[in-house]
């Protein structure tokens, strides 16, 4: 199976932290990263998407992908 997240967070560390896990537990990048700014609460946003290849699991909908 090959799971796929999209990892969204405003722009601080925490977004950082997160995508930095991912690849710690063997997520890769996938694509480019992507910004914007929320206007109504004047933040910056934050996007990665990251798949992982798991050949040893089977995809369920009531998985947690984190898991993978």
């Amino acid at each position: 199976m090959k799971g796929y997240r999209f990892i969204t967070s405003d722009d601080t560390s925490e977004f950082c932290h997160r995508v930095t896990e991912a690849i710690s537990n063997g997520w890769k990048l996938y694509g480019e990263p992507k910004m914007t700014f929320d206007k109504k609460r004047g933040v910056m946003r934050c996007a990665q998407a990251v798949i992982k290849n798991s050949p040893q699991k089977k995809y369920s909908k009531k998985m947690k992908l984190s898991s993978i």
